[in-house]
């Protein structure tokens, strides 16, 4: 989705609901193309949502890399915790978004974004687990399109034992 003229809420709304859609319709090849080669994807323990991954016990503390490989693991048939995979429907609401002050490179146009979700997950035993929580993002333009930079998942539950596994769902 090329963009054409200013930035605004209504245009980051549409990029995070094409993000969601492309995971909900679990077409992740496509998902990753929105983000960047730099990208981060953090989900903290609910007891320390504010740690750093490099000082804490994070649930996902994942980069490019990571993402990529998990990817092509969700897409082979041996992956038995997700064939057939999951099916999810994202609800994505509270959108705020502003251009951080501290641009570290002023080349890059970089927006701050949160957001509010749910996320219902209906497994193949016909379980249905909701998640809900805020995402912390950063959005990047680059050459008229919208990128995904990091993304933190803070989750509202304070356990997870009951909703099985986590991961990039989210």
């Amino acid at each position: 989705m090329k963009i054409t003229g200013e930035v605004t809420r209504s245009v980051i709304e549409d990029f995070l609901y094409r993000e969601a859609f492309l995971l909900d319709q679990w077409n992740l090849d496509e998902w990753l193309k929105l983000l960047t080669d730099d990208c981060t994807y953090h989900i903290p323990s609910n007891d320390a949502p504010k740690s750093e991954s490099s000082k804490a016990l994070f649930l996902i503390a994942d980069d490019y890399r990571r993402i990529s490989e998990r990817v092509n693991r969700l897409k082979d048939k041996n992956a038995h915790s997700e064939f057939p995979h999951s099916r999810t429907r994202r609800v994505i609401g509270n959108v705020q978004f502003y251009e951080p002050t501290d641009s570290v490179n002023s080349l890059l146009k970089s927006f701050i974004v949160d957001a509010n979700f749910v996320i219902y997950r209906h497994r193949r035993e016909g379980d249905i687990r909701t998640y809900v929580g805020r995402y912390e993002h950063e959005v990047r333009l680059i050459d008229s399109q919208l990128y995904l930079s990091k993304r933190k998942v803070l989750l509202d539950a304070y356990e997870l034992g009951s909703m099985g596994l986590v991961s990039f769902i989210l």
